[in-house]
């Protein structure tokens, strides 16, 4: 299982990643309202401002204090490096 990093020295299981959003639109902080009514929201914001909102695949909502374009790259960066692996390994 491979993980990574969210900010603050937090890391999620990169498998587990479904969307990465903005907070700013209505309808995403809806979706984080909602999900904090529920008891579904993990804030790993470490206090700071919310830069990314993370979807996983068990409906939990991670809130993050890197930019959507840092964590995405991370998890782009994680799959190529996995690709790498694998053409290595043939």
């Amino acid at each position: 299982m491979k993980f990574i990093n969210i900010g603050g020295g937090n890391m999620v299981a990169l498998e587990r990643v479904v969307a990465l959003s903005s907070p700013e639109s209505a309808p995403i902080k809806r979706l984080v309202s909602e999900a904090k009514d529920e008891g579904r929201v993990i804030d790993a914001s470490c206090g700071r401002r919310t830069r990314t909102v993370i979807f996983t695949d068990s409906d939990h909502v991670i809130l993050s204090a890197l930019r959507t374009e840092t964590i995405s790259n991370r998890l782009y960066d994680s799959d190529a490096a996995e690709a790498e692996e694998a053409d290595t390994d043939e």
